[in-house]
């Protein structure tokens, strides 16, 4: 064969796509029984590819954005994905909040045309191939036993360190540390653990509207859940690289009220109102904003004004990185050609989450890996040309 594949995600499957497309007989392996769980797992609450926002307001959602990956989204952004996913035969529309769907919001009909426009190409999937050994060969333990292949350049697609049991372990780091330097795994995308007060047992599954979580230098306006664990959603999601990085989370809980016009309506309270009472008469707060804080500031908060405009998540601690939607760390660029070819393996190259880049949820993930699946099969026939 002329390249090797390894791993049937998104950008695996990119690569192979624009590999094929050149002309070349590419071999897609996965470990798993079908491929592109993870995708088809991200479509059962609609597949979200990206996000329609202006360019630059867009690349900032992957602060810090190595100019590797700036490069492939600039030559693969979100209009690309669009097109390419209606040139799959699939009706696209954009949301209120700028995401951008399916009109059936399923992953598996994007899916299947996406196969059947490979397998026309010649690219052959081959699945329960598990990959045991990394070098000039391939080694894969399979169902008919151990396997090798010799290609003339291999693509990894490997996923990251979370949901094992979708296919991303990051079990594959010892196979290519040798040729290439490793940024240690950290959890992105990922609900928080709180120790809660039996008062807080009638709110859990209720969502908490209109707030502006701040968490170190990022900063998000949404929503999010409260479950019987802890606190999780996208607005969670949206800040927890800052919580990663040891910030104090805090939640607005009034993000269009000013700071005067608060404080002039705190002194209104009457005498003998309580402060529950209050809160939902002057101030119109939720049963599930009153109720995080009495938790966390209190009901005799020295400073209720600054409770409410900036209410500190205190105790909270992330979940465990498999429960993660996404995670940091990987294969770093710096060991990269622009190209993703490794600097000390020529003709291996590197694509999807298990490069060393970060992004929250709202189709930053997906166009990522769709981008740089597509700058590897690039660099791929580069090379082989």
């Amino acid at each position: 064969m002329d390249v090797l594949v390894v791993g049937a995600g998104p950008a695996g499957l990119m690569a192979a796509e624009v590999i094929s497309g050149a002309g070349f007989f590419v071999v897609v392996t996965e470990a798993k029984p079908s491929p592109a769980r993870k995708f088809l797992m991200a479509g059962k609450s609609g597949l979200n590819l990206t996000k329609d926002e202006p360019f630059e307001e867009f690349l900032s959602a992957y602060d810090p954005l190595h100019p590797y990956l700036r490069s492939a989204l600039k030559e693969f952004g979100p209009n690309d994905v669009v097109s390419w996913a209606e040139g799959l035969g699939q009706e696209m529309f954009t949301g209120s909040s700028g995401r951008v769907f399916p009109t059936v919001m399923k992953a598996s009909p994007l899916l299947r045309a996406w196969l059947e426009r490979l397998s026309s190409r010649g690219v052959e999937l081959r699945r329960n191939w598990r990959m045991t050994e990394l070098s000039e060969t391939v080694a894969f333990d399979t169902s008919e036993g151990e396997k090798t292949i010799a290609p003339r350049a291999i693509v990894l697609a490997l996923g990251g360190a979370s949901w094992a049991r979708l296919g991303s372990s990051g079990a594959w780091t010892e196979q290519v540390e040798r040729f290439v330097d490793l940024a240690p795994f950290a959890p992105s995308n990922v609900g928080l653990t709180v120790d809660w007060t039996p008062h807080m047992e009638r709110h859990f599954g209720k969502p908490v509207k209109g707030v502006k979580l701040t968490c170190g230098r990022f900063e998000t306006r949404g929503e999010f859940i409260i479950s019987k664990r802890g606190l999780e959603g996208s607005g969670i999601y949206s800040v927890s690289r800052g919580f990663r990085d040891g910030a104090k989370l805090r939640v607005d809980l009034l993000p269009d009220w000013s700071e005067e016009k608060l404080k002039k309506t705190l002194i209104q309270r009457k005498t003998k109102e309580t402060l529950t009472k209050f809160l939902k008469r002057a101030l119109r707060l939720s049963p599930e904003k009153i109720a995080l804080l009495m938790e966390f500031a209190g009901p005799q908060s020295e400073d209720l004004s600054a409770a409410l405009k900036g209410l500190e998540i205190e105790g909270a601690k992330f979940r465990p990185m498999d429960e993660a939607i996404s995670t940091a760390g990987g294969v770093r660029f710096e060991s990269l050609s622009d190209h993703l070819e490794a600097l000390r393996s020529p003709g291996l190259f590197f694509a999807g989450e298990m490069l060393d880049w970060d992004a929250p949820t709202g189709g930053y993930l997906l166009t990522a890996c769709l981008a740089s699946g597509r700058l590897a099969g690039r660099g791929v026939i580069a090379s082989l040309a």
